[in-house]
């Protein structure tokens, strides 16, 4: 899950934001004047519009005008709006501004406890009721919500409240139990599909679960055609799914994926072990498949284990083309999904280490991920985004080791960050993620996730010198032979290339940089700009930019990257004192055609 977000204005609001911190699993964010938070920003309306457009949950330790006049002018939807929630600087009270029946609500309330303060509760179902007609218990979605203000004005004006179904959606709510003749509001629960009424709420609880069966590489579309077809068949709506299941021979089938991705629901898997102890109850096993797989039927079994032993198997097997489907409706909703998700593994490119060039997909995937993998100082760098993840830290160098060890957790169906920093793809994890799954063979998911790398922040900390053609080579011989290195030094060299160097210097490695430059000096102006940058996107930064003539290959280590222009890259002195570097890309003759 994400974070809420703690918005201080002043300095005067960070002891009460740190206490809030740590009892919600918080964020903090500062304007840039302020020390002490977690994110900083410049303006704080811009700021709050984005967050609030983003869907994050907004605690503001300031005057409630002030979060009502940033956000106002991006209210859309008031259901799919998220909490917002205005806090004295003292705790003395926490008011739910938006997003009450969204979380805000029972936000406000931990807040006021903690706080010993009071949540203004405005929310009038809440305050006269102690619930809300469309926050139903976790488990059940109401099917009907253009009916639920009627219903809720009904039930204010003194109507009375029944209960049809066997589990309530409001464990608190005093209902009767319906019969024919009730003359109120009716709280519907059921799997049927139902279109309800302004006097019959209809809840849907999360009770069935469909199993699937098909060819390798069914069509996704087929699937999604029969599983849509068994459900209205048989009367069912798609809202009462909690669950895809399968057998974990089918964790990287993208058809039955594609199936969980259009119901909006997780897909779990089961190994032949655990379908087997579902034979029992089949309704139509078959010789055939426990030749083909282990087990007598996949379909009504992966349903059946994901209902859970109390469940009952209430549509039988039905088959398409290429595939089969089951579904079993278990006695409670389920909350927890049995069986195994499919591992992914992401691939995180955190960029030079700031969180401001920190790509949001990357923030995303760090805040949902169960797991963190990656050298120490990597994940340092990602504290911002920490909260329940547990962390498996390796040291500098072993990054087969890493890459692993990532591998495994996914295949336990963990969702892992494998943590570079940069870009991931580029002399980092990716390629060696792909190159151990290509050598043994993994039905975990991989997903990619592109960084701000060394060379393009290089380049914009010194103006730009990446504008023409480009190349990045690196000089570390550990995995490529030295012979190799200096043939593409000298390639790229001749073909006047803007050169990015990673890895010029070690504790071990010290003359491979002077040897490039030595090749370089061949095919370079003494004047060609060189772009020294240090630790770039942390707190010691520092870029420079330099005469190749006047290159010293002492002032580099290994947290730097050496950038060598082309021969027609420049460098001027600017008013206030900088140097910036740049390549033209060509537009003077443009310019001199206009002329």
């Amino acid at each position: 899950m994400v974070k809420p977000v703690l918005l201080v204005l002043g300095a005067s609001a960070l002891p009460l934001a740190n206490k809030l911190k740590q009892a919600l699993d918080a964020e903090i964010h500062t304007p840039s004047c302020v020390a002490g938070g977690d994110i900083t920003y410049a303006k704080a309306t811009a700021h709050l519009g984005q967050l609030f457009t983003q869907g994050r949950s907004i605690i503001g330790l300031c005057a409630a005008g002030i979060l009502i006049r940033a956000i106002a002018p991006h209210l859309k939807d008031k259901h799919s709006e998220p909490p917002v929630i205005a806090v004295a600087e003292d705790g003395s009270s926490a008011v739910p501004l938006l997003g009450g029946h969204h979380g805000a609500n029972d936000l406000a309330r931990r807040i006021a406890e903690f706080c010993n303060g009071h949540a203004a509760i405005t929310t009038a179902s809440e305050v006269r009721f102690g619930f809300a007609l469309d926050d139903p218990a976790a488990g059940f979605t109401l099917a009907n919500p253009q009916h639920m203000k009627p219903a809720t004005a009904a039930l204010l004006n003194g109507a009375a409240l029944a209960l049809r179904g066997a589990a309530s959606p409001f464990p608190t709510a005093k209902a009767q139990a319906w019969e024919p003749d009730f003359d109120g509001i009716i709280l519907h629960v059921t799997e049927r599909q139902s279109e309800g009424s302004a006097t019959e709420l209809v809840y849907h609880p999360r009770t069935l679960v469909m199993g699937l069966g098909c060819e390798r590489h069914a069509d996704p579309s087929e699937l999604i055609a029969l599983a849509e077809q068994v459900l209205s068949d048989n009367g069912l709506s798609p809202a009462s799914l909690a669950a895809i299941t399968s057998i974990d021979l089918k964790a990287d089938e993208t058809a039955i994926h594609a199936v969980a991705a259009h119901f909006h629901v997780p897909a779990r898997f089961f190994t032949v072990e655990a379908l087997s102890r579902e034979t029992p109850r089949l309704k139509n096993p078959s010789d055939i498949v426990a030749k083909e797989v282990g087990v007598p039927g996949v379909a009504e079994a992966a349903a059946l284990a994901g209902a859970g032993p109390e469940a009952d198997l209430i549509v039988e097997k039905t088959r398409s083309t290429r595939a089969t489907c089951a579904i079993a409706m278990a006695t409670a909703p389920i909350l927890t999904i049995p069986g195994r998700a499919r591992g992914i593994v992401h691939v995180v490119g955190l960029g030079p280490g700031t969180p401001d060039w920190r790509a949001p997909a990357a923030t995303a995937a760090l805040a949902s991920a169960s797991d963190w993998v990656g050298y120490g100082l990597y994940l340092d760098l990602a504290a911002d985004v920490k909260s329940m993840q547990q962390e498996h830290r390796f040291p500098l160098g072993g990054e087969e080791d890493r890459v692993r060890h990532a591998i495994n957790l996914a295949k336990e169906g963990k969702d892992v960050a494998l943590i570079c920093s940069g870009d991931a793809g580029i002399y980092a994890m990716a390629a060696l993620v792909y190159e151990v799954i290509d050598l043994e063979p993994s039905r975990i998911a991989v997903n990619v996730i592109p960084g701000i790398s060394a060379f393009q922040a290089a380049a914009a900390k010194a103006g730009a010198m990446i504008g023409h053609d480009f190349c990045c080579i690196s000089l570390s011989d550990l995995l490529t032979p030295w012979e190799a290195i200096e043939k593409r030094v000298t390639a790229a060299a001749q073909g006047d290339f803007v050169i990015s160097f990673y890895n010029p210097r070690s504790l071990k490695r010290r003359d491979q940089l002077e040897r490039a430059f030595a090749i370089l000096a061949h095919h370079r102006p003494p004047d060609t700009p060189v772009v020294i940058a240090s630790n770039l996107g942390r707190p010691e930064e520092q870029v420079r930019v330099i005469r190749f003539a006047d290159f010293n290959p002492d002032d580099v280590d290994m947290l730097t990257l050496v950038m060598v222009g082309s021969s027609q890259s420049k460098s001027f002195a600017r008013g206030d004192g900088t140097t910036a570097a740049y390549t033209p890309r060509g537009y003077a003759k443009k310019r001199e055609a206009a002329e």
